[in-house]
């Protein structure tokens, strides 16, 4: 059975690293590229042997044959047409011979070759070689020199590459790039000339020096993106969309960099990205490996600094049974490296590369930060908090259902239990959003999906918050008597509209707005977006708001508790105390005041303590519910006390009668 390997590849060319390359591709069993040509040699074909026979008229080298199963099969071929007379626009007739001047295989320079010759005739654009290049067919020798003549262009020119220069030497490669010359690769005598290439292309366009405006240079095989970044730059993104196989089918790449990367870049930098959509066929052909490349390949030149940036491939072929691996290219050592990268999402249409591990939760303070600040001790408390909150609140509404005809006997306290079971319920479903939201976070390849879990996210939370408001509306009712004279079934249908009502209008009208413009989400996470469109600001600022009319309530408790307290004995002070003590313990989680950390988080989002703080209180809020509203409650303790008592005096019921039973049974006559 064949097995399916997908690979990606990304290039990162620092000034002291090698090239280094993350490639897409597909494994599978190597099929021949094309039929070999045979019966060309003289003689008897036995298995094994080999003959070398020369190129067609017009052409110069020869094409080396080898007997496989009593047939003949080209294995090389060197045939070519350039040389120095014919590869510039006028003839040069004092110039050498070309394979003189330029030796196939050999890297290195020599005066007065060809490279030479090309950067004194025309060292502004290096333009005078591209057309007869182009009119040359793609046969193996040509692509060998023009592969040559590449590699001697980029190593001989070490400053001054501008985007003219860029331009021409991206038309040359586009040449042998071409779809329709890859199974010529296939016989080329060195098997290194495609990575030769590859090396070639970003080494030159490592030395690509940006002015003032980005640089987008697009052929049909070669795409050149780049532009300057510095540390107060928002996420950068290339995007590519290219033809493959001569198709008018498109498939798209897409390189993102984050904000908090480019933070990292202590000075302006360049950013250049290279998409190839044939070179991974090339490499194929040119090494005999066996994978199949299945979506664009892309080249990412970085300044040092950044060391993490995202790939979004999409797929060529959409086979869900194709597994996904990301691993680099070593040019240096010809071998594919597994440590470069890893995948962090897949599905059929695209894959993302990343270049450390993906973290499954993305940090519970994202909720407030503008940016996403990642670190373990964040992922660990967010794992445990939400496992623990989510557990905790079945527990709550479990109990609450237990107990309510007991505990709901008054209008207050069943105005009060309403309240806590529907902050119970949203805080539970905004925790389960949470996570389905966490899955298809990173570059936003799920969008729709990505959006919906974003939506309901930003409305169970708010929900939250809202029922949070009306529990201390609640209070304040109970502290104040203002509605008094409003009937139970007004007041319930006010904090419905309130806990629902309210949230589900701002969300609505937050993604309404912002959508449309590709505004509503982050571009690393599915939640609400910052950079562009502020709409974070919709959750924020109501949420915020809430906790200091809570803040309010809380304070008035305290103050209405304190009062109780004056003028009587000191015992009666402790106790006070200790009652002020317990209704902030109590109210604390039950009216949302430990999000007022998320002030720290969105002032200053890049301290991590106040990251860690936030997540704690917050990860655990469902638990504090649990303990705090239910738990520690006298009258649901009595309840569920005489719920047990219930039970074990019904058990014990059933007992005794079948005792009865069991130990008088009818006598039957004697």
């Amino acid at each position: 059975m064949t097995h399916t390997l997908v690979l990606y590849y990304l290039v990162f060319l620092l000034p002291t690293e090698s090239c280094r390359t993350l490639y897409q591709a597909t494994s599978k069993s190597k099929e021949k590229v094309h039929a070999r040509p045979h019966g060309v040699c003289d003689g008897v074909c036995t298995d094994n042997s080999q003959c070398t026979q020369p190129c067609p008229p017009d052409t110069q080298g020869n094409m080396g044959f080898s007997c496989r199963k009593k047939t003949w099969h080209k294995i090389t071929d060197t045939c070519r047409t350039l040389n120095a007379l014919n590869i510039f626009e006028e003839d040069l007739y004092s110039v050498q011979p070309f394979a003189e001047n330029v030796k196939i295989n050999v890297y290195y320079g020599k005066p007065d070759t060809i490279t030479d010759i090309l950067l004194q005739k025309c060292p502004t654009d290096l333009s005078c070689v591209i057309k007869n290049i182009q009119q040359s067919p793609r046969i193996p020798g040509n692509i060998a020199i023009i592969v040559q003549l590449l590699h001697n262009i980029s190593t001989a020119i070490w400053t001054g590459v501008d985007e003219a220069k860029m331009q021409s030497y991206s038309t040359i490669a586009n040449h042998i790039l071409n779809s329709k010359s890859i199974s010529n690769w296939t016989f080329i005598p060195d098997r290194n000339s495609s990575c030769v290439l590859l090396h070639s292309v970003n080494s030159f366009a490592r030395r690509l020096y940006i002015d003032r405006h980005p640089v987008d240079i697009s052929d049909v095989f070669i795409h050149t993106m780049g532009t300057t970044i510095s540390g107060d730059n928002t996420e950068k993104n290339f995007t590519f969309s290219m033809r493959i196989n001569d198709t008018s089918n498109e498939v798209t790449g897409r390189v993102l960099i984050s904000r908090d990367e480019l933070r990292k870049v202590t000075s302006p930098s360049q950013v250049i990205s290279i998409a190839f959509p044939t070179i991974g066929a090339i490499l194929e052909a040119s090494l005999l490996e066996n994978v199949t490349v299945n979506g664009l390949v892309l080249s990412v030149i970085l300044p040092k600094e950044l060391k993490r940036i995202s790939l979004i491939f999409d797929k060529i072929s959409k086979s869900e049974e194709r597994r996904t691996q990301c691993v680099g290219w070593h040019s240096v050592e010809s071998r594919w490296d597994q440590q470069a990268c890893k995948m962090i999402q897949e599905n059929s249409q695209q894959a993302v590369c990343k270049c450390r591990p993906s973290k499954l939760f993305t940090s519970f303070s994202i909720l407030m930060s503008p940016h996403v600040l990642e670190s373990p001790i964040l992922t660990y408390i967010t794992y445990v908090g939400l496992g623990i909150s989510i557990c905790s609140l079945i527990l709550c509404l479990s109990i609450e259902i237990l107990v309510w005809s007991q505990v709901t006997k008054t209008e207050i306290t069943y105005l009060r239990h309403v309240c806590i079971v529907n902050v119970a319920a949203t805080l539970l479903m905004a925790d389960v959003w949470f996570i389905v939201a966490s899955f298809l976070s990173g570059p936003v390849t799920h969008h729709k999906g990505c959006v919906a879990a974003t939506f309901f996210v930003h409305f169970f939370y708010l929900s939250v918050f809202f029922w949070m408001l009306a529990k201390a509306l609640l209070i304040l009712y109970g502290i104040m008597i203002v509605f008094h004279t409003l009937p139970k079934s007004v007041l319930v249908a006010s904090l419905f509209s309130l806990g629902y009502g309210c949230p589900l209008i701002i969300a609505g009208i937050t993604v309404a707005a912002t959508e449309p413009g590709k505004g509503y989400l982050r571009p690393e996470a599915c939640w609400l977006n910052w950079d562009m469109t502020r709409a974070l600001l919709a959750f924020v600022v109501p949420a915020l708001a809430i906790v200091v009319v809570n803040l309010i309530t809380v304070t008035l408790v305290i103050v209405k508790t304190q009062r109780a307290a004056i003028g009587n004995s000191m015992f009666q002070e402790v106790r006070a105390i200790v009652r002020i003590s317990k209704n902030i313990a109590i109210l604390t989680p039950l009216l949302g005041l430990t999000w007022g950390f998320g002030v720290a988080t969105v002032i200053n989002d890049r301290t991590l303590a106040f990251h860690i703080i936030f997540s704690l209180l917050n990860a655990f809020q469902g638990f504090f519910i649990l303990v705090f509203g239910t738990i520690l409650d006298p009258k649901i303790r009595e309840a569920l006390k005489g719920r047990v008592a219930a039970a074990k005096w019904s058990s014990r019921v059933s007992e005794n009668i079948s005792s009865e039973f069991s130990c008088h049974p009818t006598k039957g006559p004697s």
